[in-house]
């Protein structure tokens, strides 16, 4: 199987729940450091209003900031045709749209239903045309929704086959409040490979109930190799009650390079920009392997007065 792929999403998704704005300049200096580490790919921020996302109001700053590294594609969350517009215009790699798989939860977080934002990723999409930009779109609630409950499969791949018949290149399938478990989620995964063998599909969860390194290791059972994941576990969607953090960045290649999959990834890189995010949030993050260290390392015999 190939190599994974390995988005980090903290600087958007970690850090748009903050409770403290993280400087501009800080931000920059934790995005180079990201990309130093062989991350496939890192979304920087989002070119969201201001007033919806104070926290990331400083996204055109911070895209034109950055050190650009070659084999390193930056992304950004874009909600509307002003936000891709911002985007296009900063040279970005790759926008992500975003919509929900049920009407609740599109009309909490997005005040959309799926229906709406289909209607607006179509004008998105035909901005972004000849840009050279790859258009990737992140449906939420896939595996299940806070306020409704399941969410059918068939419904689902509608909605992904929807997604495909605009343009839209790639798809991410999120589990926003972590409610998936890995016999769905390898249900899923399987059902959209072998429908469209070919799109580049990407699975982000949220560690919300404990399942969420199962969960990846369940997707690339079935054929995954392109994951979102957050360092330290950051993040949580304002509009899911209950939601926690992303499944950590950390966590998840410890876990895969353990077993013998390769992530492209530099761990130790990685674990020293981990263990500088308390002081960049100003409080502790929920990951293991920073704190524990990884599984190979070894402690001295306790001395026997």
């Amino acid at each position: 199987m190939s190599q994974l792929q390995i988005n980090e999403v903290a600087p958007r998704d970690g850090l748009q729940i903050e409770a403290r704005f993280v400087p501009t300049a800080d931000k920059i200096r934790w995005i180079d450091d990201l990309s130093a580490t062989g991350l496939a790919r890192i979304e920087a921020t989002s070119f969201t209003s201001p007033k919806a996302i104070p926290n990331l109001a400083d996204a055109a700053e911070v895209v034109v900031g950055i050190q650009r590294r070659s084999g390193v594609e930056i992304t950004v969350l874009v909600p509307n045709l002003k936000g891709c517009e911002r985007a296009l215009a900063c040279g970005v790699d790759e926008i992500n749209l975003v919509m929900s798989a049920s009407d609740s939860h599109g009309l909490a977080n997005l005040r959309m239903t799926p229906e709406q934002s289909l209607a607006q990723f179509e004008t998105i999409v035909a901005k972004a045309q000849g840009s050279g930009v790859f258009v990737n779109a992140s449906l939420s609630t896939a595996f299940g929704c806070p306020f409704e409950g399941d969410v059918p499969q068939e419904r689902v791949l509608a909605l992904v086959e929807r997604l495909l018949g605009l343009g839209i290149q790639g798809v991410t399938l999120c589990d926003t409040t972590g409610m998936a478990d890995p016999a769905q989620v390898g249900e899923l995964c399987r059902a959209v490979t072998a429908r469209w063998p070919q799109t580049p599909f990407t699975l982000h969860f949220h560690n919300t109930r404990g399942m969420g390194l199962a969960n990846a290791l369940a997707a690339w059972q079935a054929g995954i190799t392109r994951f979102d994941a957050a360092l330290g576990g950051l993040g949580g969607c304002p509009y899911a009650p209950g939601a926690t953090g992303n499944v950590c960045t950390e966590d998840l290649v410890h876990m895969f390079e353990r077993m013998g999959v390769a992530t492209g990834v530099d761990l130790d890189a990685l674990l020293a920009v981990s263990a500088k995010l308390p002081d960049l949030v100003g409080h502790a993050t929920p990951g293991q392997v920073v704190k524990a260290g990884k599984a190979d390392r070894r402690y001295p015999m306790p001395q026997r007065g």
